[in-house]
């Protein structure tokens, strides 16, 4: 029957183009179309019927009077939203009769809702599966939870919305589709959190924890329905929250800098418990995972990436409640959000970092290898076996290469630099004097990877500019890095340990020394005067070592022919060919037998024509 598809997608469609007052004047509309289907609108001038109450016989007859009751309860609920809306700009606020107004119109749709669900609970004589039960009894909820919120019943209003939403997370996990999932997160989320407050409810305990303590007190045969379906949302209030660390064992604290703060808001402390669980998964996958390529490991840092973004969102938007309800700076609980707020924050950027970290190669990029960075092209096994060298790529695709890793470059700094503009962190003197010394050791890799592009460019001279800026900044970072106590984990992360800082140190010492010895030979063959004279003529020198020169120099700018020319050159020696018609060979012999044989037949034919021959005879066939 699809009441949930049916009811959402008239929604959309009529709030797409219009306000609830459109929506109300389709509705009625389809009401009048729906009743004329049935055959029970009132006609013209005609005498006026009450609207008898529709029952199970009928719905099973023609699904029609099922819509007909929902379109009625949708009707009630545009009408009450679109008095709500009209007043929502007025300064004095409504007045009590608009309230009542409202509340007297979602009272009604939500009794037409109510007898709807308990004719389709019949399901021997209505014919509604399980699903379809169900999906009536949460629309029920949902227009009863409506009215309470307006009458300001905050109990009620949420063993209402809390019979909605667990229904809709049941049904979520045996119905593929987001719109269970859109109603509770846009509908009713919102409306159980405010209700909650108002009801004196501390922010610590989450809206799944809330909804199953109230779903407590529902029925008996709901309950049964719903564990029917799925009878872990009885257990962990949530579909979403399986897997994941209860609400009731979540952290309530959370440490930041040697500061242990209160987590102020339940869906923090949730999506806290997510970032850990992600971040053990993540250690496991990567400590036993030696031999992924690059672009796989970078793909299994998503899980925490998307765990510490809600544990930002959730943060952020518990600020901006507090904000609206008139909190000030310095009150206790924002002060704890602001320093939440950092910590997970830094967090994510740390994360984010560790991430462009693994993409760059082994090192952080700091060797020279010009592989690809999302395959591996050989394994260990054909390293060991081959015999050759590889052939190196086109110096195109690797400065190409080399400029990929840039752009991860520039994407960390930019992080850190980000990460300084975080609350709190300016004051803290050791932690912006180590973010100072990350942001120089990522500089150093910048810079030599640019350095590298301009020797494959024959810019020697920029090369070692750039090497030697890398190599200043690797030495002012030097010592803050390597005092790290701090033992590096198989995620990569912010953390730069002392081995990374001291490995890239000696690299960058091994290249200054070969950026200086390539500008020295650059120099020296600018300086250096062409000479005019040949002693050895243009001949290369490789094809004179015979001959010494006499004034004692060599001409080392001719050694050899490159790009090598084509020549002619002898196959084999000449005595060989001489010696071939002198010595038997076993090849020869079979070779020469059937012509041999060819010559003597040959000579026998001759033999026979010349026997054959006539004798001469005169003229006109006359002999003589």
């Amino acid at each position: 029957m699809d009441i949930t598809k049916f009811v959402v997608s008239h929604r959309e469609n009529a709030l797409l183009y219009g306000d609830y007052s459109t929506y109300r004047a389709q509705l009625s509309r389809k009401l009048l179309n729906s009743r004329k289907k049935l055959n029970i609108a009132t006609k013209s001038r005609g005498k006026f019927h009450p609207k008898a109450q529709i029952t199970a016989e009928q719905i099973s007859e023609n699904h029609e009077y099922l819509h007909l009751a929902l379109l009625a309860s949708e009707r009630t609920w545009a009408h009450a939203m679109s008095m709500k809306a009209s007043h929502a700009a007025d300064t004095k606020g409504m007045t009590s009769k608009t309230r009542s107004h409202i509340v007297s119109r979602l009272e009604k749709g939500a009794r037409t809702a109510e007898k709807l669900a308990d004719a389709l609970s019949q399901d021997a004589v209505s014919g509604a599966n399980p699903n379809d039960i169900l999906e009536a009894r949460a629309y029920a909820a949902l227009l009863r939870g409506a009215a309470n919120f307006e009458k300001q019943s905050w109990e009620d209003c949420i063993v209402s919305y809390a019979v909605a939403r667990m229904i809709y997370s049941a049904l979520s996990t045996s119905i593929k589709g987001d719109i269970y999932k859109d109603l509770l997160t846009d509908t009713i989320d919102p409306s159980i959190r405010y209700a909650a407050y108002q009801a004196k409810i501390p922010r610590t305990q989450p809206i799944p924890s809330i909804a199953k303590k109230a779903f407590a007190k529902a029925d008996d045969d709901l309950v049964e329905r719903v564990k029917a379906v799925n009878p872990s949302v009885l257990e962990q209030g949530d579909v979403a929250m399986t897997g994941v660390t209860g609400a009731e064992g979540a952290p309530t604290t959370i440490t930041w800098r040697s500061r242990e703060v209160k987590i102020e808001d339940a869906s923090i402390a949730v999506a806290w418990a997510s970032v850990q669980t992600a971040k053990a998964k993540l250690n496991e996958r990567l400590s036993i995972a030696n031999a992924l390529a690059p672009k796989d490991k970078a793909a299994a840092y998503d899980d925490i990436l998307a765990a510490t973004q809600d544990a930002v969102d959730a943060t952020k938007q518990a600020i901006d409640e507090l904000r609206g309800e008139g909190v000030t700076q310095s009150d206790p609980r924002m002060q704890s959000l602001q320093i939440t707020r950092t910590a997970v924050n830094f967090e994510m950027i740390s994360w984010r970092i560790g991430r462009n970290r693994v993409l760059a190669g082994e090192l952080d990029g700091a060797r020279a290898t010009f592989e690809d960075l999302s395959k591996r092209k050989k394994k260990a096994q054909e390293a060991e076996q081959a015999s050759e060298r590889p052939k190196e790529e086109a110096p195109g695709r690797q400065i190409a290469k080399l400029k990929e890793k840039v752009v991860l470059y520039d994407g960390t700094l930019q992080s850190l630099e980000t990460i300084t503009e975080l609350p709190g962190v300016a004051n803290d003197q050791e932690l912006s004097t180590r973010l100072q010394a990350t942001s120089q050791y990522f500089t150093a890799l910048k810079s030599l990877a640019i350095a590298r592009s301009h020797l494959l460019a024959h810019n020697d001279t920029n090369a070692l500019a750039l090497v030697r800026h890398a190599l200043t900044q690797t030495e002012s970072a030097l010592p803050i890095l390597s005092s790290s106590s701090e033992e590096s984990s198989p995620a990569r992360n912010i953390l730069v340990s002392a081995d990374d800082i001291q490995t890239l140190h000696s690299l960058l010492n091994g290249e200054l020394q070969r950026a200086r010895a390539l500008v020295e030979i650059s120099q020296h063959n600018k300086n250096k005067k062409p000479s005019t004279t040949t002693p050895l003529g243009t001949k290369p020198l490789i094809g004179q070592l015979a001959n010494y020169p006499s004034s004692g120099q060599v001409n080392l700018e001719n050694i050899v022919v490159y790009p090598p020319k084509l020549e002619a050159i002898p196959v084999k020696p000449i005595f060989l060919d001489v010696a071939w018609n002198y010595i038997d060979y076993p090849e020869k012999q079979q070779q020469q037998a059937p012509k041999v044989e060819q010559q003597q037949q040959q000579q026998q034919r001759t033999e026979e024509v010349q026997e054959e021959k006539p004798k001469k005879r005169g003229w006109f066939g006359f002999g003589r």
